[in-house]
C-alpha cells in the first residue's frame, strides 16, 4: 500500500467532514444557492455557484446579503446582541443595502473547532469563533484568557488591549481572517453540588472544563478536569458524571444548573472570549463603504456586548443565589462562597506556576516572545498577576 494513502484518505475525510459542515448551514438549503437574489459576490458569500447553474439577475439596488455564524445561542449574546444586530440593526443602520442570515454554530452543526479553518477556507464567510476551541490546535491565540490571569473585568480588559494588535495581525497573515471583534461571556465560575469553602476544596472532585487550560487550572488543584460541551453540563451534573462545573454565571442559570448544583464560587476563572472574523476574500469584496459601516458598528456591538457580559456577571451571581438584585433570571437557592485574599492570591499563584508553563510548553509558535512583548509586557508595567 502506498505511503500516501493514509494522508490521502485523511484528507478526503476531512473534506467530507467541511461538505457536512457546510450542508448544515441554513442558507445550503435544498433549492438555495449561496449566491441568492439579492446576493452578494461569490467571494462576500464565500462560496462560487455551479458554473452550470444561471445566476439570476440582479439589480443594481439589490441588497448584499451576509452569511453569518454566530456564538452560542442559548446565551445572551446571541439572543440580545448578534443576532438582532445582523437581522434587524444592520439592515436599519445601512438604509436596508446590508442583510444577514445568521445562525448559533451549536445549531448549525458546526464543530467549533473547526471554525477557524471554515473561515479561511470561506465555507464560513462571517463567523465567531470561541478562543477556547484555539487551545489544542493554536494555543498561542487564547493567551488572553488563560485561567487565572483576569480576576476582574478591567484587568480582562487590559489584557485584551495589549494582546489584540498581535492577534489581529496573526489571524490575517496566518489564516486569511481579518478580526472585526472580540467578545467575551460573563466570567467563568464554579457550580458544585456539594460543600465547598475555598479553591483547594476542589481536590478530588470531577470538574467540567471547556479548554486545556481550564483544565490545567482546576488539576493543580487536585480536582479532575473533565472537558463536557456546554449544553450536557446539566446532565452530567445531574447524573453524577461531574460534580462540579465551570461555566458563565448567567450561562449556568440559563442551563438550569442552579437547579442541580447547591453551591456558587463566584471566583472569575477566566472569561470565555470569542472572536468575530470574516474570511479575508469576502471581507474585500464588500464596497469600501459597507466595510467602514461594518467596522464602526461592529465596534459599538463589541462594546454593548463586553457591558453585558459585566452584568451578566452580577446577573447571574444574583440570581443563581436568589438575591432581590436579581431581575433577569429565575432566582434560584444556591448558596454563595465568599472569596478570600488567600483564595485571590492561590489563583494568582496557580497561574504563575501551573497555568503560564504549561501554556508555554504547549505552544510551540515562538510563544515565550509573544506573551513578553503583549500581555506580559502589560503585567510588568504593574499588574500584580503578571505570572512572572
Amino acid at each position: 500500500m502506498p505511503s500516501s494513502f493514509f494522508p490521502s484518505v485523511r484528507r478526503a475525510v476531512r473534506r467530507l467532514a467541511l461538505c457536512a459542515c457546510l450542508a448544515a448551514l441554513p442558507w445550503a438549503a435544498a433549492g438555495q444557492d449561496a449566491d441568492t437574489p439579492g446576493g452578494g459576490s461569490a467571494s462576500a458569500t464565500g462560496h462560487k455557484p455551479a458554473a452550470a447553474r444561471p445566476r439570476p439577475p440582479k439589480g443594481a439596488d439589490a441588497p448584499i446579503r451576509l452569511r453569518v455564524v454566530g456564538g452560542l445561542g442559548l446565551v445572551t449574546q446571541y439572543t440580545q446582541f448578534e443576532e438582532p444586530f445582523w437581522t434587524r440593526e444592520l439592515p436599519r443602520l445601512s438604509g436596508g443595502r446590508l442583510v444577514a442570515d445568521i445562525v448559533p454554530f451549536d445549531r448549525a452543526g458546526v464543530p467549533g473547532v473547526e471554525m477557524l479553518r471554515l473561515l479561511q477556507l470561506g465555507v464560513v464567510p462571517f463567523g465567531t469563533a470561541l478562543m477556547s476551541s484555539f487551545s489544542a490546535q493554536y494555543p498561542q491565540y487564547a493567551a488572553v484568557d488563560l485561567p487565572g490571569l483576569s480576576a476582574d473585568i478591567a484587568s480582562l480588559r487590559r489584557a485584551s488591549a495589549a494582546f489584540r494588535p498581535y492577534l489581529e495581525q496573526a489571524l490575517r497573515d496566518e489564516h486569511s481572517v481579518e478580526v472585526l471583534a472580540v467578545y467575551v461571556y460573563p466570567a467563568q465560575v464554579v457550580f458544585c453540588k456539594k460543600p465547598l469553602a475555598r479553591l483547594d476544596d476542589l481536590a478530588g472532585r470531577r470538574v467540567r472544563v471547556s479548554s486545556p487550560a481550564q483544565a490545567d487550572f482546576v488539576a493543580a488543584l487536585g480536582a479532575e478536569p473533565v472537558v463536557i460541551a456546554f449544553t450536557q453540563q446539566r446532565a452530567s451534573l445531574e447524573s453524577g458524571d461531574v460534580e462540579c462545573a465551570v461555566t458563565g454565571a448567567m450561562s449556568g442559570n440559563t442551563l438550569g444548573l442552579d437547579l442541580v448544583a447547591s453551591y456558587l464560587y463566584p471566583l472569575p476563572l477566566n472569561w470565555g472570549m470569542a472572536v468575530f472574523g470574516a474570511n479575508r476574500a469576502a471581507w474585500n469584496a464588500l464596497p469600501a463603504d459597507a466595510r467602514t459601516l461594518l467596522r464602526t458598528e461592529l465596534g459599538r456591538l463589541q462594546a454593548a456586548i463586553w457591558a453585558q457580559a459585566e452584568r451578566d456577571t452580577a446577573q447571574g451571581v444574583a440570581c443563581n443565589t436568589g438575591q432581590a438584585a436579581c431581575r433577569d433570571g429565575r432566582k434560584g437557592a444556591m448558596v454563595l462562597v465568599p472569596v478570600s485574599e488567600r483564595d485571590d492570591q492561590r489563583r494568582m499563584e496557580v497561574f504563575r506556576t501551573s497555568v503560564l508553563p504549561k501554556w508555554r510548553r504547549r505552544c510551540t509558535v515562538r510563544c515565550d516572545e509573544i506573551w513578553d512583548r503583549t500581555i506580559g509586557a502589560d503585567h510588568r508595567a504593574g499588574t500584580p498577576a503578571a505570572g512572572r
